[in-house]
Order: structure tokens, then sequence, then C-alpha cells
């Protein structure tokens, strides 16, 4: 059997969630029976700081670790990873593969170079541009859940993992399992109860952010 793989590269900027985004995809791959491996990767753990995460996806064991230098899917949280130079990979599609994808969190297409485009149509490359943050603030009135409607991009146009594998990943994440319900005072009753309240709307909300950019997802078209 052919071994079926898919290896992305995220590049965003501190508080993003791009190593949360990251941790969802490999957990969803698993769950879909595939092999996932996920490496994160940042210098100073500060806000708006270069941030970048790998995944690695495969039918097959996985045994290569460390940076993925020849992504088949680029994600990009921020357009200023681009127009800024926040990347610790210059230019921010070093290495992708021929008929790769590029997504791109941005409400506007980014002016590339005429070096850029050339570079993209000789490596037949699929570049999507993406409202995620608008989305996120639409459905969640929070820029926070900007990677959560990434994530729902990524599965919708790329098609390789299932949105059910996807929910039970996020529910796992964010879900009510790290909260243990123990004691038997009234009070202490109320406080979990209070708290699994605040996750249920969490994952609701999340649920609902994924939905809906997957749903985006069918009417965005390459811009190459």
């Amino acid at each position: 059997m052919k071994d079926s793989r898919i290896f992305i590269r995220m590049s965003g900027l501190g508080g993003q969630g791009v190593v949360t985004a990251a941790h969802i995809i490999g957990v969803a791959a698993v769950k879909d029976a595939k092999y996932a491996l996920v490496n994160p990767f940042f210098g100073a753990e500060k806000r708006l700081a270069p941030t970048e995460s790998y995944v690695r996806i495969s039918s097959e064991k996985i045994y290569d670790r460390g940076e993925v230098n020849y992504p088949d899917v680029i994600m990009i949280f921020h357009p200023h990873v681009i127009t800024m130079g926040k990347s610790y990979t210059m230019p921010f599609y070093q290495g992708i593969r021929e008929n790769g994808t590029i997504i791109i969190n941005s409400d506007e297409a980014v002016a590339f170079s005429d070096e850029d485009i050339a570079a993209f149509k000789k490596k037949r490359l699929s570049l999507y541009f993406v409202p995620a943050t608008k989305t996120a603030m639409s459905i969640s009135g929070t820029a926070l859940a900007t990677n959560i409607v990434m994530v729902g991009m990524f599965v919708g146009i790329t098609k390789t993992i299932a949105e059910e594998s996807l929910r039970e990943s996020i529910a796992e994440r964010f879900g009510a399992k790290k909260f243990v319900a123990s004691g038997s005072t009234a009070a202490l009753d109320d406080a979990i109860k209070k708290k699994y309240a605040k996750i249920e709307q969490l994952l609701e909300s999340n649920f609902k952010a994924v939905s809906e950019a997957i749903k985006l997802s069918s009417a965005i078209k390459s811009v190459i």
C-alpha cells in the first residue's frame, strides 16, 4: 500500500494559538486512524513573536521529527508573517512541494511580487485567502477563535481529515475531562457546574466556528 501523507507548516504570531491548532489537527488525524507527529517551534514566548508548528500526517508510521522543510500545506495565521517578514522561514513558501496548498488568514489579497507569483505558478500551487479572524469575531466575538476557524478551513479545503474527527479532537482539547468532579459539598458542586457550563459554551462556540469555516471554504477559490 502506497503511503498517503501530508506535511503541514503553520506560521503565525505569538498568542494566535498556532501550537494549539497543530495539536488539534494531529489528534484529529489519529482519530481518523492515521499516524501523526506534531512539533512546535518558537523563540521568545511573547505575544506577536514569530511562531511555527509542524504537523506530519501519514498512513504509515512517522520517524522524522523537527521542522517540516518540504510541506504540502502552508498555513499563515497572520498577514504580517508575509508583509513584515515575521517568519522563521523566508520566503514563507520556501520548500513547498509541487501542487501544494497555501492558506492565508487575510480579508484582502496580499500583494506578491512578480517573482513570488512566478514561483507559485511554476509549482502549480493553490493559494487561498480566508477571513479566519473576521469569521471568528462574528461567531465568538473574539479573535482568539481564529485558530479554530483556520483548522476548519484546512479541513474544508484539503479534505484531509473528517469533520467528526476534528470535532472529537476539539472536544478532547477543550472538554470537561480536564476537570474532575470530586467532593460532596454543595458549594463545590455549584462551582463545578459553573465550570462545566463555561466549557460547554466554549465547545459549542468552537464547533460552530468549525462548521462555518468548512461551509465558507467550499465557496473560496484559489487565486492562482
